[in-house]
């Protein structure tokens, strides 16, 4: 089994409790709006991490980053953008199997068509009423499954 964390939308706050939550991942996804370069040194010292740039990541450090990723585990194609509405692939299409992103806050698991799509929601600071989650993928045998979690650490969604 691979795990692959997901966290969003930390606008320059990360969590004790989400760096608890992502021990044990195998490589740890950031759907932008980070904040600060330090919060990916620090998701780096528990697994590898991949991040793709927000809307609200700016200046130099944030220039590196890409505005999508694409990456594979266990065989299975993920993609990775910060606002799903700027998503200009065709998934299925493109052999994507999961389609990893934030922006609205609102941790959600959706399958349309076959491919997953995960919003881990936010895991920074409170935004309205909206809890503090981070997500994970579960890829067994070329299968993946997502799972929601409030940063309290019980399972808030689940597919």
């Amino acid at each position: 089994m691979i795990r692959v964390g997901l966290i969003s939308d930390t606008h320059g706050l990360l969590r004790p409790d989400a760096l608890v939550c992502l021990r044990g991942c195998d490589h740890i996804v950031h759907a932008g709006d980070i904040g600060r370069p330090d919060i990916l040194e620090s998701l780096a010292a528990v697994a590898p991490v991949t991040a793709v740039r927000g809307n609200n990541d700016h200046g130099p450090w944030a220039e590196r980053l890409h505005e999508v990723e694409s990456l594979t585990f266990g065989g299975v194609s993920i993609h990775v953008i910060h606002d799903l509405s700027q998503l200009d692939i065709e998934p299925i299409a493109a052999g994507v199997r999961a389609v990893v992103s934030g922006h609205s806050h609102k941790p959600s698991i959706d399958e349309r068509g076959g491919v997953l799509f995960v919003n881990p929601g936010s895991a920074g600071p409170r935004r309205f009423t909206l809890p503090i989650t981070l997500a994970k993928l579960e890829i067994v045998g070329g299968s993946v499954s997502a799972h929601v979690l409030e940063l309290a650490g019980k399972i808030a969604l689940e597919k």
